[in-house]
C-alpha cells in the first residue's frame, strides 16, 4: 500500500511531525487490531501477542514513533 509506505519513510525522515492516525494506520496495516482504550491511551495487539500502548496526542511523541517502527521491523 502507497500510503503506509510514504507514512513509515515520513516517520523514519521525520519522527515529530507524526499524527496518531498515521501511526495506527501503520499498526493496523502490519497486523495490529486496536483492542482497548483507557482514557487517551489506545492498546494495539497482534496475532503473536504483542501488545503497544499509544497515546493519543497529535504530533506521536518520538518516543512511540521509534517504537512503532522497531514493532513492524523497520
Amino acid at each position: 500500500m502507497a500510503g503506509v509506505t510514504k507514512i513509515v519513510e515520513k516517520m523514519k525522515a521525520k519522527p515529530r511531525g507524526i499524527r496518531y492516525e498515521e501511526g495506527a494506520k501503520v499498526l493496523e496495516y502490519y497486523g495490529y487490531k486496536h483492542i482497548r482504550t483507557k482514557g487517551s491511551h489506545h492498546q494495539f495487539r497482534n496475532q503473536d501477542g504483542d501488545l503497544t500502548t499509544i497515546k493519543y496526542s497529535n504530533p506521536l511523541k518520538i518516543s512511540y514513533v521509534t517504537d512503532i517502527l522497531a514493532r513492524i521491523g523497520q
